[in-house]
């Protein structure tokens, strides 16, 4: 383990090389021809520091030796002996390592590939034969990263156990997505986005979208502390890992109490848990932790296909399924708290379920009950 000054001579390095806008990359691939040729590209792309592996073994002795930290990787997914992605999951359990960027570049297109790649943490997701422009593109998004990365860091006083706890009730913004911990199902909003893009150029068929929703999600925000909110959306998060744990589905935290869900089979979407059985979880894991929050509540909209040739086609059907869960808070609101798609009678339970605001509740929770009537 290195000593506290090699630590931080390290990050004078890095500090250093933000300043002269270079960036190291460490390209991991058996193909001398592959390593020499994006050696090239990248030295016509722009000012990178270019490192090659052939191995995973090689690989890692090279992170563990070197002075100053790597800003990117690119790793081929078929190698001998230890293959890209238990390279990626490897190089994810490394603290100094767990937000950089890593590019899966592979002929491997089959879709359990890419699956498997971005659950284990991939950032991005290239597919050989490569095309010098989408490089370029996808090196700069990466630049970009680093960059914030490195601005993020200046600010840090002190890296503590303390800290970090501390650092996950900072502020932040109603729409802005967060990271969820413990999911691996779940893709954060650029890797999600790059998912998307790679499934589009396999042309997507059987695979559906829905969108999940936290009833009152803005008003839940303005009440409470951040601290809280994210605790909700963590569970809930949670809630639905498990409820789909046995299904061919990934999801993603798109901010503002939204989450979207990819579903790749029709097995899959008819065994999809309803919103009455997704709540149940809800509830009962915010019991087990001690929160009594029976007025959390998921609304889950309807599946809408994504067969389409083109991105613009499957990205209409995500407008889809975000436009049905917030048509279905619309109802919700006004008393009717029927499941989509319930063939229940509309005139004989309408109004019969109608539920104080979420607002009401937490006021009355947080002031007691004469506080809260004052309030009003």
């Amino acid at each position: 383990m290195k000593d506290d000054t090699t630590i931080f001579q390290r990050r004078l390095k890095d500090r250093a090389r933000e300043a002269q806008h270079q960036m190291r990359v460490l390209i991991v691939d058996d193909d001398p021809s592959i390593l020499h040729v994006l050696q090239t590209a990248l030295a016509a792309i722009d000012n990178y520091s270019v490192a090659v592996a052939a191995c995973a073994d090689s690989a890692l002795d090279m992170i563990e030796g070197a002075e100053t930290s790597f800003d990117c990787f690119l790793l081929d997914i078929q190698m001998p002996e230890t293959d890209g992605i238990v390279l990626l999951r490897k190089i994810r359990r490394m603290p100094d390592y767990s937000e950089t960027p890593i590019i899966m570049l592979t002929a491997m297109s089959e879709r359990n590939y890419i699956d498997d790649a971005f659950i284990a943490g991939a950032t991005d997701y290239i597919t050989k034969p490569f095309d010098l422009m989408d490089l370029r593109g996808r090196m700069n998004a990466a630049r970009r990263l680093v960059k914030e990365k490195l601005r993020t860091e200046e600010t840090k006083r002190a890296v503590t156990i303390l800290k970090q706890e501390l650092q996950k009730n900072t502020q932040f913004n109603f729409d802005d997505p967060l990271v969820i911990e413990g999911a691996d199902r779940h893709l954060r909003f650029m890797q999600f986005n790059n998912y998307i893009d790679q499934l589009s150029r396999g042309q997507i068929f059987k695979s559906h979208c829905l969108a999940i929703l936290l009833q009152d999600a803005q008003t839940l925000y303005d009440v409470t502390d951040c601290g809280y909110f994210r605790h909700v959306v963590n569970e809930t998060a949670l809630c639905l890992q498990s409820a789909t744990s046995d299904l061919d589905c990934m999801f993603s935290y798109r901010g503002s109490g939204l989450f979207l869900v990819i579903v790749h089979d029709d097995e899959s979407l008819r065994a999809f848990p309803t919103e009455e059985k997704l709540n149940h979880y809800v509830q009962a894991m915010l019991g087990e932790r001690g929160s009594a929050d029976s007025w959390v509540q998921a609304l889950v909209g309807k599946p809408f296909s994504m067969r389409s040739l083109s991105r613009s086609g499957i990205d209409a059907a995500i407008n889809r399924a975000v436009d049905s869960v917030q048509q279905r808070e619309i109802i919700f609101r006004q008393g009717d708290t029927r499941p989509v798609d319930d063939p229940t009678d509309a005139g004989t339970q309408r109004g019969t379920h109608t539920r104080r605001r979420i607002y009401e509740r937490v006021l009355m929770e947080l002031y007691g009950e004469e506080s809260y009537l004052n309030l009003k």
